[in-house]
């Protein structure tokens, strides 16, 4: 198909112009009373817990003082954007949106911290306890937590939730989000988007963890960091799990003499339980943060066989369940000279699929667990070993299921910056691919990056995004910049994510503005024949994007815009052209190098349906899997 033909189908005008309210069979069966009710951080869980999804109070106003009464209920965590919300309408950069619900806490038990915990809110919030100020939050998709204890009183107490999002009139991550939706972005959704709970915890508590499977040595590295340090008397200590004896952990005095602890003490007996498929096989006991726990006769973790160990971690009175698994990811050369991605010491062709992670009733918000697990095992079924996460971070809990079902995960950071420049980072690159690798990401004006706070706060939000997601094995590669949206400094970048973690890949630049660095030579390619050229710094070539093929299904499309790369009228149609795709083009660049291929899209999105899934995800537009 020649280009010309292949821009004219980018966006075809249906004849009606209205939109479809479309529901998933999730958002359809929801129990407004359970929404999203698991714990919410599977590889740091406790028992002692309340969720807080449910009906709130809100109010949208543009002052900054609440008014004394509330616009109607609010579902949580679903945004007001969404249909699933039960307020349906856009929350504009100059307007505030403000969330209240009660708290009620029985007893404050003495010894123990209350903590409040929010899985993301977009984009800037203030969160108070019976109005006075607690903490102050700004990043959209990341996690954060509050100590509330000294702030909530026994009885009845009030929760309030004050949000602002700039959305894309700001330089502030945004993803996909527009407030003028339409063809490739979405619309814009803000405030509480993932799950709110609260949990009771002891003085001292486990505060993080930081899980390194170091294969090579059969060695578990397993860093526990403590809320706060304290200091032990230890009379003897057994490290391989028999026994034991010890002083109770106390907390040091004020004003005495800090006594020298070894480096990396955790000041604190901490006892490691790992479990196989339920049967405790080690026990390990260590007063050090940082601990090297021998994995004899380990099982590897992939797609085929995604073998997980639980983990119950004892930390004084503290103990929470996690889980790892033992995988490595690495750039080889094969027999042929080929760099190839390696998984656990084999060449391992990854076959992915574009998932922007979006829903016609929750918008960012998945509407279940069961929706989450549908999208992955699709996705499998189909024959893809692959998911590309674009632009977004999901609930932790999407990433639990992509390690327990077998799912490889590509994590992109969520772009920011100004407004782009669309014959940058769209039309001279789409056109002309070779003309991309010839421009330095150091002009910021070029990509919307001449803010420093900008820059600043997106480096911190990499590094923030790195943290939390390190310990989930699905993960293989860091997307650090797509197509130039918000890029800048790509080689400085790539080495602060080394720095933080050198067990997985990077694709430093998706799709064109190639700074040379990385592991991948990214190409995405929707209109010119695809071909395979080795990379001239002996990386890894990867098709990080094509495909696209668009197939609008009435009733479960959503939008009268029909976005895609190329159309076809019925679903028999697309299926032939795409079983020819992959038999002839995708598995002949599989046999001359290529190492990863990533098809547009798991789903239909809005305007766009080149999804293999409509967006309701009750047709799939294809029978047979693709490879």
């Amino acid at each position: 198909m020649k280009l010309k033909d292949a821009v004219r189908t980018l966006l075809f005008k249906k004849k009606d112009n209205s939109f479809n309210k479309l529901y998933t069979e999730w958002g359809e069966r929801l129990d407004p009373d359970r929404v999203l009710s698991k714990y919410p951080r599977p590889q740091l869980k406790r028992s002692n817990y309340t969720m807080l999804n449910g009906y709130w109070n809100y109010n949208i106003t543009k002052d900054s003082v609440k008014p004394p009464h509330y616009d109607g209920k609010i579902l949580v965590p679903f945004s007001p954007e969404s249909i699933l919300s039960g307020v349906n309408r856009q929350v504009q950069p100059d307007e505030i949106l403000w969330y209240e619900r009660p708290l009620i806490i029985d007893a404050k038990e003495k010894g123990k911290r209350l903590i409040l915990h929010f899985g993301a809110v977009d984009h800037m919030c203030e969160v108070l306890i019976n109005y006075k100020s607690v903490m102050y939050h700004v990043g959209g998709y990341l996690p954060f937590s509050a100590d509330i204890t000294d702030y909530v009183i026994e009885g009845g107490n009030l929760l309030t939730v004050k949000v602002v999002d700039r959305s894309d009139t700001s330089y502030h991550s945004r993803g996909k989000q527009k407030l003028k939706r339409g063809g490739m972005f979405y619309t814009a959704q803000s405030g509480i988007w993932q799950s709110v709970w609260m949990e009771w915890v002891p003085e001292i508590y486990i505060s993080s963890l930081r899980i390194t499977p170091l294969v090579e040595k059969s060695i578990l590295s397993l860093e526990v960091k403590l809320s706060k340090s304290v200091t032990n008397n230890y009379k003897e200590v057994s490290f391989d799990g028999r026994r034991k004896q010890e002083v109770r952990p106390g907390l040091q005095r004020r004003g005495s003499q800090r006594p020298r602890k070894e480096s990396g003490s955790s000041g604190m007996l901490i006892r490691v339980d790992i479990y196989d498929r339920g049967k405790k096989v080690h026990s390990f006991i260590s007063k050090q943060a940082i601990m090297n726990i021998p994995i004899k006769n380990f099982t590897y973790w992939s797609p085929e066989n995604p073998h997980l160990y639980d983990m119950v971690i004892t930390a004084g009175e503290d103990v929470v369940e996690s889980y790892f698994a033992m995988r490595k990811v690495e750039i080889k050369k094969d027999e042929k000279g080929i760099s190839r991605i390696y998984l656990n010491n084999q060449v391992y062709f990854q076959n992915g699929l574009l998932d922007q992670g979006y829903w016609p009733d929750g918008l960012y918000t998945p509407p279940s667990d069961e929706a989450m697990i549908f999208d992955i095992k699709q996705a499998k079924a189909l024959g893809f070993n692959m998911l590309r996460k674009h632009i977004k971070i999901e609930p932790l809990r999407w990433y639990y299921h992509c390690d327990r079902l077998g799912m490889l995960v590509w994590q992109d950071m969520v772009n920011g910056g100004g407004k782009y420049n669309k014959l940058i980072v769209g039309y001279l690159p789409t056109i002309f691919p070779w003309i991309s690798g010839r421009i330095r990401d150091r002009k910021y004006w070029l990509f919307g990056r001449k803010d420093a706070e900008g820059r600043q706060e997106w480096t911190r939000e990499c590094e923030e995004t790195v943290r939390i997601l390190y310990n989930n094995p699905s993960i293989v590669v860091w997307v650090p910049f797509n197509e130039g949206w918000g890029q800048f400094d790509a080689n400085k970048t790539t080495e602060l994510i080394r720095t933080l973690d050198d067990s997985r890949l990077i694709d430093q630049a998706s799709g064109w503005y190639d700074q040379k660095g990385g592991d991948f030579k990214s190409i995405h390619n929707y209109f010119h024949p695809l071909s395979y050229k080795p990379d001239k710094h002996d990386r890894a070539v990867v098709l990080s994007e094509f495909g696209g093929y668009a197939c609008y299904i009435p009733k479960h499309s959503y939008s009268p815009m029909v976005y895609g790369y190329r159309l076809y009228s019925n679903t028999d149609e697309l299926e032939k052209a795409l079983q020819s795709l992959y038999q002839k083009d995708i598995n002949r660049l599989k046999e001359e190098g290529i190492s990863a291929v990533v098809y547009t899209q798991l789903s239909d999105i809005e305007d766009e349906v080149n999804g293999l899934f409509t967006y309701d995800r009750k047709v799939c537009k294809i029978f047979k899997p693709l490879m």
